[in-house]
């Protein structure tokens, strides 16, 4: 399956349903602390029963709580999923058969955590509503043949699931369906086989975290061999092989120490009755240390977790893409995401980390999700894979880049509504761009002057009148004038912002 889409409701900072959608490689971008992280946390939660950070009380959206709303929602919606499902040996169907499914076509998964506790499980769909045919779903055979003989329709009647369609068909014919959307429980007589059966289909989501503890003790950190060992012992093949090695040195030794003791016994009864055999039991024993040495080591001998933060996550990154591209081998499909992926990387390897990830995410049944506040990674995405996270009064929105509301189309314009950079590039462009409108002096126009000292190149000097955003352009590219006070941060922010709404005036 593939990930379309995520709504969050009532989760940390989103009070609100916000909806974030998904492509085949996509960037999460805004500032620090915004809610991006939220994001992928709540894809884990969503979609492991071992999440790196699991739900708890606190993550429950406190205007919510002060609201007196208890739920956390967690919605996610799925395509490219199975075309049948065989809910049993003599029963295969379909979810547009069984009518599980979105107007649009999608399949739209819900989870409920009251008071941040156990989860419940619906399926949003747009479903028969149909006296005869809303609870179809959970009937068992013998009232479904009643409602097939009563309708007096012909189908087989040893198949639940071509009684359920016959009927539903039977209403869709006099258009008498009443589709709706409503949520129907995954507990629900038979809904739980097909839950069941779409859980084996829903992607592997793996979550790679930037702050994970730099210590000796977190494995992952240390080295993507020893989280390896550790994922290995954890498989039930390995495990059984380990439990038949146990079973058979636990008797040797059992047979070992009984008929050492019985010899002694033989000798002295008194010194022999008052020793037992100490075993210990298969639990205790922690097979992953008999690896406990592995790594991947340079020429120098030097291990991984001795490496530089930049190298380490390096390391683990490509570890991570290895692992996303294994499990596609064994015919599952993939959510990778990576939170900061920028994290103690120089530009030259996030340009090649970005390259790498853009390649993985062009194969089939991989996708890729990253978040990110660096204005040089937005800069190697594509308009279409670039999601801004922003606030205004209190309510977050998390949209594609709409183009067409732009003032000038640019990944510097990205920027500056992700993080507010205001860049000297940027300047620049918005510059350039009224300048080959034709509309520079009418802009300019429209600014106070102020007084400018202009450097020829013979050395002399003229004094000029220029409003601020020319004097900022003559600094960027005349940096060896030295005879104005130099513009501020703020200035050039100013500058731009004029710019910009200029050109929202005058599209």
């Amino acid at each position: 399956m593939k990930l379309y889409s995520l709504t969050l409701k009532n989760f940390r900072g989103y009070k609100d349903e916000t909806t974030i959608l998904f492509d085949n490689l996509t960037a999460i971008v805004g500032k620090n602390d915004i809610g991006k992280s939220s994001i992928l946390e709540a894809l884990d939660i969503f979609c492991n029963t071992k999440p790196v950070h699991p739900i708890e009380k606190s993550d429950l959206n406190v205007d919510a709580a002060v609201a007196g709303e208890t739920d956390i929602e967690i919605t996610a919606e799925f395509t490219e999923f199975p075309a049948t499902l065989v809910i049993d040996a003599t029963n295969q169907t379909s979810l547009a058969d069984e009518y599980l499914l979105t107007a649009d076509g999608r399949l739209k998964v819900r989870k409920v955590y009251p008071n941040a506790g156990k989860e419940k499980v619906y399926i949003i769909a747009n479903h028969p509503t149909q006296a005869d045919c809303v609870d179809l779903i959970t009937l068992k055979q013998k009232d479904l043949k009643k409602k097939v003989e009563d309708l007096g329709l012909d189908c087989d009647k040893t198949k639940n699931a071509e009684m359920r369609k016959a009927i539903r068909d039977h209403f869709a014919a006099q258009g008498d369906l009443l589709l709706q959307e409503v949520a129907i429980e995954s507990t629900k007589e038979n809904v739980k086989d097909i839950w069941s059966k779409l859980t084996d289909y829903l992607p592997v989501y793996s979550l790679f975290v930037s702050d994970r503890t730099n210590n000796e003790g977190d494995k992952i950190v240390q080295d993507p061999l020893k989280f390896a060992v550790q994922r290995m012992f954890n498989d039930d093949v390995i495990k059984d092989l380990c439990h038949q090695i146990a079973e058979r040195v636990i008797n040797e030794l059992q047979s070992v120490a009984t008929g050492t003791l019985d010899k002694l016994n033989e000798m002295n009864p008194e010194v022999a009755d008052q020793l037992k055999p100490s075993i210990g039991k298969e639990d205790d024993l922690k097979w992953s240390d008999i690896f406990k040495n592995v790594s991947i080591a340079g020429d120098d001998g030097i291990q991984v977790n001795k490496h530089g933060s930049g190298v380490r996550r390096l390391i683990l990154l490509n570890f991570f893409r290895y692992e996303a591209e294994k499990k596609v081998a064994e015919g599952k499909d993939v959510v990778y995401a990576i939170e900061e992926p920028e994290t103690s990387q120089h530009n030259e390897h996030i340009k090649m980390m970005m390259d790498a990830l853009k390649a993985l995410s062009g194969r089939d049944h991989i996708q890729i999700i990253i978040t990110t506040h660096n204005p040089y990674l937005v800069k190697q995405m594509d308009y279409s894979q670039l999601r801004l996270v922003a606030e205004n009064g209190g309510l977050k929105t998390v949209n594609p880049v709409d183009t067409a509301s732009m003032p000038y189309i640019s990944l510097n314009e990205v920027n500056y509504l992700a993080f507010g950079e205001a860049s000297e590039e940027y300047h620049d462009e918005l510059y350039g761009h009224l300048e080959y409108r034709g509309d520079l002096n009418a802009f300019l126009g429209t600014q106070p002057q102020q007084n400018y000292i202009r450097l020829r190149k013979d050395g002399t000097t003229l004094n000029e009148q220029k409003c601020k955003t020319e004097i900022i352009r003559h600094q960027i590219h005349h940096p060896e004038n030295t005879l104005n006070p130099r513009y501020t941060s703020l200035e050039l922010k100013q500058s731009i912002e004029l710019m910009r709404q200029y050109l929202l005036v005058h599209p």
